[in-house]
């Protein structure tokens, strides 16, 4: 049959059905006797390879492999083996035979090798429907005998493993490589003289190879990868099989998504071990030409994977084929645009890498290309898909880290990262301030400074350079000038000159040759310098003094600058000293630009702290701290912004893109401890302590009360994690106590972080006591009364823990009443003083007593009287205390005697101001104590009741032990109102001497006219507002002033404190302010800012805490979402995202806001509007809700005729999702409400809105028909309003046409003699 045997027929037959492959002599196959059906056949192509020419050897193993599915495991594996063994020993025998060149001979093995070739096919298409059994030994074929060989010299090794279960997966890498072996040994040319019969060999010789590859499970073999290569690539090389592997490949690569990678390593190899590059040439053609668009997936995504593989492995092949693949940047795939986009960037770094090693053909031409590409990159910054602006700013991040810096690309690299901070993905954002800190790191501004990045460092090196080449140019260009004079004049002379004109005339025409020379020489020059110093700015960002170079240049195109070799001026501006000046000023221009984007990034990645991205977070935090590290002046702003994220509840890991992120806090503990905490190596233990009390210090200066708070917090966890070491707080000790002259805000600042360190540790105090009573609170405390009140503040500290825990009573460490610390304090706040930080003072003082001390109220009682004393006990003017000369700032306005500037008053009015503080917070610290000692007498009652049941033992849990427990309920009860009952009745009564005050507190904020001195109003209207919070009777009686001052006021500080005290008497009787909440609402249209916050934040407040009730008022906090102040704008969508949580809270109220923003006095206009219930119908995500809303809305058409109103309301029809079928068929039975509305424009054009997310919305029901009728009825519902609008207006005009006849008919019967013809005009 060999000679019969047509192989292109037979593989085509084959790959068309392999079930209807039509055997002439086919044998029928069982599974029992499949064995016994090989064995003859084996045996005689052992004996001789060239038995499989025999038609019924060929045919049993056709019909072996046809029957392949009931073939058992061990029969295939004897039957590849067979398969295998004479195909290698008929190789080897047509090699000898071609060597030999023995045509006659050499051609007989041509029929054989095609069978082979053809049941190797065969087999691999049908193995994997082969089941697993035991694999028997089979015979190794007996090699035939070529010329001049000995019998069995090329036998091939028995493969046979007895009693080994059958895999094809272990049979598939020796296969392959028998495969490849036969590609690189066989002379094809010679044994199939036709193009057509070679490439039908090639193409079934190499058809397994291909079949295999479409296994993802083979392909991860590295063993079967590398010889799945070889036969690719001998096929190539040897046999001309390119343009088939093209169209194989391609087609394989459609289907199989995991052979982006092995293709891409083939052509590699092909190209770098076989010297063969046409393959990946055409194919990255053929990947150029090809069109996507947006909603294919899955192919882009496999090219793209492709390309960048390519271009990492060969990224100077792809550059050839650049131009090319770039028209897929306008793909609209973004896989490819991507995958275009990572291909540059491993360009750039071979090309990059050439040059630093120095291997470059052409390096200008490198640079170039690579310029180019740069160029390619950051265009792409503007790409419409986030993924790919994504993709770009991850490119240029691994960029950053080569060596060579490129400083003009990188500051425009700089610039668009930067601009990316305010891209609307997160994702981009993110990916943007990676690169920011890749930038950071990588900066190559390292030689001035020590790497630092001052701006004030670098704008004092640019100064001072610019300034020495300035005064260079000045003198070199004064030079030229006074040299041309001469020449002029010297040209003069020699006009008069007869005899040497000619003489002259010729030399000069030397000198016009030379001096063209010059100018084309200036000309490169020029160009050269204007790019070189393209980026040289100025102090202002300006270019560089060009008017003095500009002036200067048209001179040195006219002088031939050698004749000045021997001017020192001219020298020295072209030699290499000065060329050298020239390149450190371009450095140091360039490196100020850079610092100046760094710290234009700075604003936004502050704001980026607050973000919902935790990610993002987490960036913005290390972009800090790199910042701070290399001394950017502005990163100081956000390291202290990011100290408020310790407040953040986020301390769990989680991961993203498989990388691990930690909790935000537990980042930001981590980057201060590496800031300002971890010791550094280069420095001894004694500097070490000295340099963490200095940054613990620093985080004080110019703290605000926020900062110092976060602070605080941070602090007692790192006191609390025993990260603070024993030799610091010493330090810090050290600093306080020091008696040498040091800055105030160092003493204070030390004072404030061991308060904050006792938080955690009350030992770091307990033994320092005298000390911060000798110096907080003496003479250096009188001297500065800020450190005085942080000393109190510390003092505090002393009573143990405040932090609650729920279902347990704080433990506080009383102290008794003789006590230095409360002689101290009380000096302090009876001490005569005249400065506004008494007050702050005071306030700690009292805190610190009632923190303290046993008996407190009787302490404060006697301070009252002393100062009530002071304050009525009539004085001369001499008695007036003078200003102290070591007090802060101090009230001009109070300064004088009450005497001198109003002769009704009898005294001091800022000592009252001072009395009337001291009595207010007096009140209020009281109400705590009060709770305190009803705790305490709880406690007892506890103690009491254990020790009763001890002594009696366990009790029966009977109903007497019921009993028992309601007796001590009761008791505890008693002891509640008992207390409530002093609070309410004794505190203010007319005996008590708390109660004085009261009228007094009433007349002095109730008469504005006759007290006018703004300290002691303010501190009045405070002391009220305290005041109210201990009775309800009082607060019942006199609460409306407080509004009234709330509503009349002109000391926006005033109405700030009121607003905030109006929250805690809301805290204490919740009903009172209830009743008058609207009052308080009035805060949310104050004209200042800071009291417009602060009623926001107290409402806030109040409404989530349940204590006041919503009635009909949140429109007011609607108007804030869209303040002009962001931070209020912020506060407001912050109140609106924890009232969503509640059940039903926004929904409840949405009516409300909508009509309170429509109509009335509180209307805003439509933009205002749209924006703001836009936000708010954000949070209405329940379709039940959404149902109701449509149907209570169009019942809102009929209720108005005001056009405003219509489009208000079909707005916020519009905002609804319509994802139910209940939503549309609300929207549709309301259409008798709003069908008359239809007429005007920005009515219609919502329903067209809603039109649009109904068909979008997936329903059970096809509703398309519905929907169809309804735009149908809604565009009649509009012509017909539109056309009896246009009939009304119609019949006005007539009805006023007909009006104005009849009065010009009536006109003449009406007598008017005495009309003038001024009249009648």
């Amino acid at each position: 049959m060999g000679s019969d045997f047509d192989l292109a027929d037979a593989f085509q037959r084959l790959t068309s059905s392999a079930s209807e492959f039509d055997i002439p002599n086919e044998r029928d196959v069982t599974r029992g006797e499949a064995e016994q059906l090989l064995e003859d056949a084996v045996e005689a192509v052992a004996e001789s390879s060239d038995s499989i020419a025999d038609p019924q050897i060929f045919d049993l193993y056709c019909s072996l492999l046809k029957h392949s599915e009931v073939v058992p495991g061990t029969v295939m594996n004897k039957l590849l083996d067979s398969i295998s063994s004479g195909l290698a020993v008929q190789l080897d025998s047509a090699r000898k035979d071609i060597q030999n060149e023995d045509q006659h001979v050499y051609r007989t093995h041509k029929a054989p090798l095609e069978m082979y070739a053809f049941l190797l096919q065969w087999f691999v298409q049908a193995a994997e429907k082969v089941k697993d059994e035991a694999d028997p030994s089979t015979p190794v074929p007996k090699a035939r005998r070529g010329r001049g060989a000995k019998a069995g010299a090329s036998r091939a090794p028995a493969r046979s493993k007895k009693n080994e279960a059958w895999s094809w997966v272990d049979h598939v890498a020796p296969t392959l490589g028998l495969i490849a072996r036969l590609l690189n040994q066989l002379n094809t040319q010679r044994l199939w003289t036709t193009n057509t019969e070679r490439e039908a060999f090639i193409n079934c010789i190499t058809r397994p190879a291909y079949q295999i590859a479409e296994s993802e499970t083979f392909m991860k073999s590295v063993e079967i990868r590398t010889n799945f290569f070889k036969v690719i690539c001998r096929a190539i090389k040897n046999h001309n099989h390119a343009s088939t592997a093209q169209i194989l490949l391609m087609q394989r690569l459609q289907y199989h998504e995991h052979l982006a990678e092995p293709i891409a390593e083939c052509l590699t190899i092909l190209a770098k071990e076989y010297d063969y590059t046409q393959l990946s040439d055409e194919i990255l053609r053929e990947i150029s030409q090809k069109e996507f668009t947006a909603q294919d997936t899955k192919a882009p995504r496999i090219y793209g994977r492709l390309l960048t593989k390519f271009a990492e492995d060969s990224p100077r092949a792809l550059l050839k084929q650049l131009s090319l693949l770039l028209t897929q940047l306008e793909s609209d795939a973004y896989p490819m645009r991507n995958a275009v986009i990572e291909s540059m960037g491993f360009i750039i770094f071979d090309l990059a890498a050439a040059l630093d090693a120095g291997t470059a053909e052409d390096p200008h031409q490198f640079e170039k290309q690579i310029k180019g590409i740069y160029d390619f990159l950051l265009s792409r910054m503007l790409d419409s898909s986030s993924y790919v602006r994504t993709k770009v700013l991850a490119v240029l991040t691994r960029l950053a880290e080569i060596k060579r810096k490129f400083p003009k690309q990188r500051l425009k690299v700089t610039r668009e990262a930067v601009g990316a901070l305010q891209d609307k993905t997160p994702t981009v954002r993110k990916n943007a301030i990676i690169l920011l800190v890749a930038l950071l790191r990588t900066h190559p501004y390292y030689m001035v400074d020590g790497g630092g990045l001052s701006f004030d460092v670098f704008n004092e090196g640019y100064t001072k350079l610019k300034k020495e080449l300035d005064e260079i140019e000045s003198r070199a260009q004064q030079r030229v000038m006074e040299a041309t004079n001469e020449e002029e004049e010297g040209e003069g002379e020699t006009t008069q000159k007869k005899k040497k004109k000619k003489r002259s005339q010729a030399d000069m025409d030397v000198d016009d040759d030379e001096q063209e020379d010059d100018e084309e020489a200036d000309q490169d020059t020029d160009e050269d310098t204007d790019e070189d110093t393209s980026m040289d700015v100025d102090e202002e960002g300006q270019p560089a003094e060009s008017s003095k170079s500009n002036k200067l240049k048209p001179r040195k195109s006219q002088i031939n600058l050698e004749a000045f070799d021997d001017d020192e001026a001219i020298r020295k501006l072209t030699s290499a000293e000065t060329e050298k000046l020239r390149l450190q000023k371009k450095y140091f221009a360039d490196g100020l630009e850079f610092i100046r984007q760094m710290e234009g990034a700075i604003e936004v990645l502050e704001q980026m702290l607050g973000s919902k991205n935790k990610a993002e977070v987490l960036e913005a935090m290390e972009f800090f701290k790199i910042a701070h590290e290399y001394q950017l002046s502005s990163a100081e702003g956000g390291i202290r912004k990011m100290l408020h994220l310790i407040w953040n509840k986020d301390n769990n890991a989680t991961s993203e893109d498989g990388k691990e992120l930690k909790g935000v806090r537990a980042r930001l503990l981590e980057c201060y401890r590496e800031l300002y905490f971890d010791a550094r190596l280069d420095l001894p233990a004694k500097e070490q302590v000295n340099r963490i009390a200095k940054n613990m210090i620093q985080l004080t200066f110019d703290a605000t009360l926020a900062d110092l708070t976060s602070l605080e917090e941070m602090m007692r966890t790192m006191m609390e994690d025993d990260r603070v070491h024993q030799d610091v707080i010493n330090k810090l000790w050290h600093i306080f106590s020091a008696e040498k002259l040091i800055p105030k805000y160092q003493r204070r600042g030390a004072i404030i972080i061991l308060g904050m360190l006792a938080l955690a540790k009350r030992s770091v105090l307990t033994d320092k006591v005298d000390v911060m009573l000798k110096v907080g609170l003496g003479a250096l405390g009188k001297a500065d009364l800020t450190l005085a009140r942080y000393t109190c503040v510390a003092l505090q500290r002393l009573a143990g823990s405040t932090k609650k825990v729920k279902g347990t009573i704080p433990q506080t460490n009383r102290i008794d009443m003789e006590s230095p610390i409360f002689r101290k304090m009380r000096n302090f706040i009876e001490r005569p003083c005249r400065s506004k930080e008494w007050f702050g003072l005071a306030e700690q003082a009292i805190n610190t007593i009632y923190a303290l001390g046993q008996q407190p109220d009787a302490l404060c009682s006697d301070i009252i009287k002393t100062m009530t004393v002071r304050v009525f006990t009539s004085k001369k003017q001499a008695d007036v205390p003078t200003r102290d000369p070591d007090a802060m700032d101090e009230d001009g306005i109070s300064s004088e005697s009450p005497s001198a500037q109003h002769g009704q008053d009898k005294g001091d009015a800022f000592e009252l101001a001072q009395l009337l503080f001291v009595v207010g917070h007096v009140a209020i610290k009281q109400i705590a104590y009060l709770e305190v000692v009803e705790r305490e007498l709880k406690k007892q009652k506890d103690a009491e009741k254990a020790a009763d049941l001890s002594n009696n033992g366990p009790q029966p849990a009977n109903k007497d032990g019921e009993e028992l427990d309601q007796v001590a309920g009761n008791a505890e009860d008693e002891i509640g109102d008992k207390i409530a009952d002093v609070r309410e009745h004794e505190m203010l009564d007319q005996d008590a001497l708390l109660g004085v005050y009261g009228p007094m507190l009433v007349n002095i904020c109730g008469s504005p006219q006759k007290f006018k001195n703004p300290t002691l109003r303010a501190a009045a209207t405070l002391s009220l507002s305290k005041f109210l919070c201990v009775s309800s009777a009082f607060c019942e009686q006199h609460h409306h002033l407080l509004f009234k001052i709330l509503d009349t006021s002109k000391n926006a500080a005033i109405r700030s404190n009121i607003v905030i005290a109006l929250g805690d008497v809301a805290v204490s009787f919740s009903s009172i302010i209830d009743e008058n909440s609207n009052e308080l609402y009035k805060g949310l249209s104050d004209r200042d800012p800071i009291v417009k916050k602060n009623t926001l934040m107290v409402l806030t407040h109040l409404i989530l805490n349940g204590m006041i009730k919503v009635k009909g008022q949140l429109g007011e906090m609607a108007k804030c979402v869209k303040d002009e102040d962001e931070r209020i704008a912020d506060l407001a969508k912050l109140f609106f995202e924890q009232l969503s949580t509640k059940d039903n809270a926004i929904y409840n109220n949405l009516p409300d806001i909508i009509s309170h923003l429509s109509t009335g006095e509180h209307a805003v206009d439509e933009e205002a509007f749209h924006l703001t219930l836009k936000f708010i119908f954000g949070f209405i995500e329940k379709e039940k809700q959404a149902e109701n809303i449509v149907e209570k809305l169009c019942q809102r058409f009929r209720l108005t005729d005001d056009p405003r109103q219509w489009r208000d309301i079909a707005f916020c029809l519009s905002l609804l999702p319509y994802k139910s079928e209940k939503s549309v068929k609300k929207i549709v039975e309301g259409l008798p409400f709003y069908r008359d509305k239809l007429y005007e424009e920005g009515v219609f054009a919502r329903f067209q809105e809603i039109l649009v997310k109904a068909r979008l919305a997936k329903s059970k029901n096809d509703i398309g028909a519905e929907l169809k009728e309804f735009e149908e009825i809604l565009e009649e519902a509009r012509r017909q309003g539109q056309d009896d609008q246009a009939l009304e207006k119609r019949a006005k005009g007539k009805k006023a046409q007909a009006k104005k006849r009849k009065n010009t008919r009536r006109a003449p019967t009406k007598p008017e003699p005495e009309r003038s013809d001024s009249e009648e005009e």
